[in-house]
């Protein structure tokens, strides 16, 4: 007792429905689905190697390639939608990937991100979501929605090819692009398209997008806007010539442009086809579109458009498979392509499950414009395969599809040897033991046919029509053929009826042959399973069960017991007319039974697609091994006549071939087949071969002799040239010859010229040496003496702005606490009234439906006004850096001009390049902050967004509480007038009446005086807009008097150089502004506090809760404005304490200087040499050797780093005092005595 061993050979089919389902692994290798399993196919050494599915699965509907070819996603449909990753170096499973945060139970499109970390999945409907996986975790980092709407289908999503946070999705009315952002994905926003139905798109870099729709039109996207559209117009009927393209490519800028007539009249001759793929690769992209075809675009220098630089269709076979399958358009549309890494190759797979190739190097391709694609392997059905038969004598498959197709499959090199196409369906075919014979049911024959060398030949037909099953005997002299509820038994030479099998009730699925084809066993829908006699055409056995309707049966060796399959999932063993043995299937369908000749092995086929190696002998329960292979329901299954190969086939157009051995391993016979080589040709074939093979011996001949002569006339030119060119070739050398020594004498002149032209230049450069030394002599010594001048002064000016300095600090500090100390006693204020406005709006909520739109409308402009003073701040430090520029600007041309003038002292270069380090760090930090109040102003208006759209929303949920109204309203009516009214109720009802009249003048006083209430509240109202329009025109006032403020600060910004004049302005503005409005706020507060009451009393509500929010946000706001300060305060009390110890060293410097005056001037030469050694080393020169013009230098630079230190304090100071957002005023300045 054993189980068989099964291992898969080679599989000929293509899962056409699988998103994304070719793809290359390296440059001889494709991947692509087949059945439930990836196939992963050498197109060089054509084998095969494979991926098997996960147990109960679906089926395959999306996979996805990692981009350095390592591991490869594969979607399965099923009770959850799963996602398995594979290893593709030990094609074992890595990862499997399942949620529940997606309804659907199956993905329609993967993607890898460009470093095959990160993967995106696309769920189905009925939710259409979207998930982003890290995918060596096993939850998904975040999820959206990217449809809507039900019915409006999801088709692609790919990574930006250059973002792992960016990705694109399409659909029908569906085109975004998605940003994976701090565990949450937004959506990026797009410019606004008419609503299309999107099938596809590829990333052409990393902000261009190219998207394919169903009219045939292909959108180029850049940078999220719309740029150019594409119109791929296809011919109606094929050209099957092979000529020039006829397929222009129109481009409307903008999706905008409109045809000519000339185009008009063009396109009504084209037919509008759908842009099924769009594929990237160096030079442009590739699109398909129409019938087989795809078309090239390559960049153009012009704009940077893509033109149509060739197209590539599927052939048009000259036999009448390949010309009828070319005929339907929908079968041959290009659904999936893949470029090899070193786009040398195309691989395109098409709706009917076939794969085609290009090579776009080869000769074909630099042609012309149109070129064909050739089939990668072979030709595979498209449609359900419903017949199979194995050969005994030769290794032939012959399978039948739904295709109208019959093929002869080669299952010992893997090839396909024919295929035919009719005009019929076929229904079941079966192969004659001598593999020259094939018999194949169709709709409405049977037919006998010859296999010839090229060709499939009917040679005599049958009246049987929808024949489901036929069989040749082992012998090959008899064949059984079902029609309807009766086998039909004939004889293959004579083709004479020999005997008619009648007892079934119901269609017959399945006939075999014992044998010794002595027996025949049948079994139908009716539940019966009959052994029959051949030679006396009666039953000799059955076994009938009604509840049962069997699709197959098998024989065994010897013939005495028959194991049947149906739709009970279970296997029966029947021997003697009863069931010997029932082995449940575990809840699956069995719908395939195949025993070996040898009786040592059993495989059974299940409606999931798999197979099952069965223990053999059985035993109950049963044990078996379960292969997945097929996606769908196992149709046939035939094992080869040496027991070596198993066979199977199914509804989804696959074939699968098996190696199959016991658990021994005697899988083979003793003695090995020889298999047959003899093949048939009809007469008039091989007389037209002769001929042709004649007539081309003689054109070969005649060819050759016609050579001979050619080529004897070419020798004889050849040596009359060869003669010539020697001539003038030894001519051209004389001449060469003579021009060379022309040239040398030449030269040689040209040699000594320069030589003394050299020696000039170079006593004239040294004598400029000497003078410019002598001169630079001189301006040290001026430069020295400006220097100790200069000292003096910055001392002076150093102590004086640190006096100044402190004073401004502690007036600061003293401002903020008197301000922080004022904004909380109004803030108690605040709260004191919030609280007495709640009270009462308790009260009067109910009643004040209109007051509540007013007020929104309120909050509404109030939104606006504060977004336009945001813009307005926004545009002023927009000036501010406009300004800051200007100033850096200037300060950079200043150093280089200075740079330029002192080149030729290098210890004073070194200082300078430092103190140029020193600015350049300023600016970054300068540069630094106004990137931080971007992102202040950023967030503030996206702070505005999400109140629009919550407002939006608000908005929207009141006009849906509406409509829920009306119809309430609607039912109440038909309610009332389903009432009848009544006389006795009425009657009973006059006491009620009366009561309730009381009651209602009760309600008319209550209405009255409510009336009144809403009256008075209304004169409240229009006070608060009166009072609003009034603290609008204050905030006015204040703005124009900000700018004034800011136009007098800057006026006063050019007295910087003159410490009198600035201090002279600076007093002014704070007599001008803060005393003035210190006096006006005294007279005016009273009379604000005495009208605040009023003015807020049904405002504060609302308004409150949103200045707490402000408020906060201010808060956290100003805390990191201030930390920022403090950190730029004290670096720049480094940068004091720095300067510090230079003044400190340069007045130790000057001592030395002055010490140096008073030495004997015989020491010059000394000090000259000491000082160049100094310079050397970067420090100060010591001697007497500084010119007047390098002390007005160094002057000059110490004046341009005073002002810069000067500047940067202002700044900072202008920092401290900025006016906070909600209206503060300047503080009073202290003006030093």
């Amino acid at each position: 007792m054993s189980i068989a061993i099964a291992n898969l050979r080679h599989v000929f089919g293509l899962k056409g429905d699988v998103a994304n389902n070719v793809a290359f692994q390296d440059e001889q290798t494709i991947i692509y689905p087949s059945g439930s399993n990836c196939i992963l196919y050498n197109i060089e050494t054509k084998t095969q190697k494979f991926i098997s599915s996960i147990e109960k699965s679906g089926g395959m509907t999306a996979m996805a390639l990692t981009p350095n070819k390592r591991y490869i996603a594969v979607a399965e449909k099923g009770e959850k939608a799963t996602i398995t990753i594979y290893d593709l170096q030990t094609l074992r499973k890595k990862k499997v990937l399942t949620t529940t945060d997606v309804q659907s139970q199956q993905y329609v499109s993967l993607a890898f991100s460009p470093d095959s970390k990160y993967l995106v999945s696309q769920g189905a409907r009925p939710d259409w979501t979207l998930l982003y996986w890290a995918w060596e975790k096993p939850k998904p980092m975040a999820s959206i929605r990217t449809s809507t709407n039900v019915s409006n289908e999801v088709y692609q999503v790919s990574f930006n090819p250059n973002d792992n946070a960016q990705f694109c999705v399409v659909g029908n009315g569906v085109f975004k692009t998605y940003k994976f952002n701090d565990g949450t994905l937004k959506a990026n926003p797009i410019q606004k398209i008419e609503p299309q139905n999107f099938l596809c798109h590829s990333w052409l870099s990393e902000d261009r997008i190219i998207v394919g729709t169903d009219t045939g039109r292909m959108l180029l996207f850049e940078g999220q806007e719309h740029k150019k559209d594409f119109h791929v117009s296809s011919p109606v009927a094929p050209d099957s010539t092979g000529g020039e393209s006829r397929f222009p490519l129109n481009i409307s800028s903008g999706g905008s442009g409109t045809a000519g007539q000339s185009e008009t009249s063009e396109s009504a001759m084209r037919a509008q086809t759908p842009v099924l793929c769009v594929t990237k690769y160096s030079k442009g992209f590739l699109c398909s579109a129409g019938n087989g075809v795809v078309y090239m675009y390559e960049k153009t220098d012009e704009r940077e458009l893509y033109k149509k630089a060739r197209e590539i269709r599927i052939p048009i076979s000259a036999d009448s498979a390949q010309a009828t399958a070319n005929m339907k358009g929908a079968l041959h549309e290009i659904m999936h392509m893949t470029i090899s890494p070193s786009e040398e190759t195309i691989i395109a797979g098409t709706r009917n499950n076939q794969l085609y190739t290009i090579g776009l190097t080869g000769a074909e391709i630099s042609k012309g414009e149109q070129s064909l694609f050739e089939t990668l392997s072979q030709p595979f059905h498209y449609d359900q395969i419903t017949g199979l038969d194995v050969c005994i004598r030769k290794p032939l498959v012959s399978t039948c599809s739904l295709d109208r197709t019959v093929r002869i499959w080669n299952y010992e090199n893997n090839s396909l040897d024919l295929t035919k196409e009719f005009q019929e369906e076929a229904f079941s075919v079966a192969l004659h033991p001598s593999g020259l014979y094939v018999l194949v049911g169709f709709s409405d024959k049977l037919r006998l046919m010859n296999i010839l060398i090229d060709d499939i030949q009917p040679f005599k037909e049958f009246t049987i029509r929808g024949c489901r099953e036929c069989q040749f005997s082992n012998g090959g002299h008899l064949f059984a053929a079902v029609h309807g509820n009766v086998i039909q038994l004939y004889a293959t030479y004579t083709f004479e009826n020999v005997g008619n099998l009648k007892g079934h009730n119901g269609k017959v699925r399945s006939i075999v042959w014992s044998q010794d084809d002595s027996k025949i066993i049948s079994c139908g829908v009716d539940g019966a399973v009959y052994e029959w006699s051949v030679y006396t055409s009666k039953r000799e056995g059955e076994s009938v069960l009604k509840t049962c309707s069997y699709t197959c049966a098998a024989v065994s060796p010897e013939g005495g017991t028959t194991f049947a399959v149906g739709s009970d999932k279970t296997l029966k063993e029947i021997s003697d007319s009863q069931i010997q043995r029932e082995v449940p299937a575990a809840d699956t369908v069995l719908t395939q039974v195949a025993i070996s000749r040898s009786g040592r092995m059993l495989f059974v086929g299940t409606a999931q697609g798999s197979i099952r190696a069965m223990k053999f002998p059985l035993t109950v329960p049963g044990e078996w091994t379960e292969h997945q292979c097929h996606a769908s329901s196992i149709t046939k299954m035939r094992i080869s006549y040496d027991d070596g190969f198993l066979f199977t086939v199914g509804e989804d157009a696959c074939l699968y071939t098996f190696k199959i051995m016991d658990k021994e391993g005697r899988g083979l016979k003793a003695k090995d087949i020889t298999y047959a080589e003899e093949i048939l040709i009809s007469k008039s074939d091989l007389q037209e071969k002769d001929t042709a093979m004649k007539e081309l011996k003689t054109r070969v001949y005649e060819l050759n002799m016609e050579n001979e002569y050619q080529l004897r006339l070419k020798d004889m030119n050849h040596h009359e040239k060869t003669k010539e060119l020697t001539e003038k070739f030894i001519q051209e050398m004389e001449s060469l010859k003579t021009k060379n020594q022309v040239l040398k004498t030449d030269k040689d002149k040209e040699e000594a010229k320069h030589e003394e032209e050299r020696q000039e230049l170079i006593e004239r450069q040294h004598q400029e040496l000497q003078d410019l030394e002598s001169a630079n002599n001189q301006k040290l010594m001026a430069e020295y003496e400006k220097y100790q001048e200069l000292q003096a002064k910055s001392q002076r000016m150093q102590e004086e702005y640190e006096r100044q300095l402190s004073a401004k600090s502690e007036s600061h500090k003293q401002a903020l606490r008197e301000q922080t100390e004022q904004y909380e006693t109004k803030l108690h204020e605040k709260i004191g009234q919030l609280e007495a406005a709640h009270d009462e709006m308790r009260q009067t909520m109910r009643i004040h439906e209109e007051t509540k739109k007013q007020i929104e409308e309120d909050a509404d402009r109030e939104i606006l006004d504060i977004k336009n003073m945001y813009e307005r701040r926004l545009r002023e430090e927009k000036e501010g850096n406009m300004r800051l520029t200007g100033e850096t600007g200037i300060m950079k041309k200043k150093f280089k001009s200075q740079e330029q003038e002192i080149e030729a002292l290098k210890s004073d270069i070194n200082n300078l390049n430092t103190e140029k380090n020193k600015l350049n760090g300023v600016i970054k930090s300068l540069e630094k902050d106004i990137l931080g109040l971007k992102k202040e102003i950023q967030e503030r208006d996206e702070t505005i967004q999400d109140k629009e759209k919550r407002i939006y929303d608000l908005k929207k949920k009141n006009q849906e509480l509406e409509k829920f109204k009306f119809v309430l309203d609607y039912k109440i009516r038909e309610l009332k007038k389903q009432i009848e009214p009544r006389e006795n109720d009425i009657k009973a009802m006059k006491d009620q009446i009366q009561e309730m009249d009381t009651e209602l003048e009760r309600y008319n006083k209550n209405n009255t005086a409510l009336d009144l209430k809403i009256e008075e509240s209304k004169q409240k109202l229009k006070a608060n807009k009166e009072e609003m329009a009034v603290q609008r025109q204050k905030v006015h006032d204040m703005e124009a008097e900000l700018k004034r403020f800011r136009t007098d600060v800057s006026n006063c910004v050019q007295y910087i150089q003159d410490p009198q004049k600035l201090k002279t302005k600076i007093v002014e503005l704070n007599k001008k502004y803060v005393q003035s409005e210190q006096a006006v706020e005294a007279a005016g507060m009273d009379v604000d506090i005495q009208k605040e009451y009023a003015r807020q009393r049904d405002h504060l509500e609302r308004s409150v809760a949103s200045f707490r929010k402000k408020l906060t946000k201010d808060q956290q706001i100003h805390r990191a404005d201030n930390v920022r300060i403090m950190q730029e305060n004290v670096s720049l009390i480094k940068e004091i304490n720095d300067l510090r110890r230079e003044l400190k060293i340069a007045r130790t410097q000057i001592s030395s200087l002055k010490y140096a005056l008073n030495l004997d001037q015989n020491k010059k030469v000394h000090d000259l040499e000491a000082n160049s050694n100094v310079l050397k080393k970067g420090a100060l020169p010591i001697g007497p050797i500084i010119s007047p013009e390098e002390l007005d230098q160094t002057k000059k630079i110490v004046d341009i780093q005073k002002s810069e230190i000067k500047r940067l304090r202002d700044e900072l100071r202008h920092s401290i005092n900025r006016p906070l957002s909600n209206g503060q005023r300047l503080p009073p300045l202290e003006v030093a005595q």
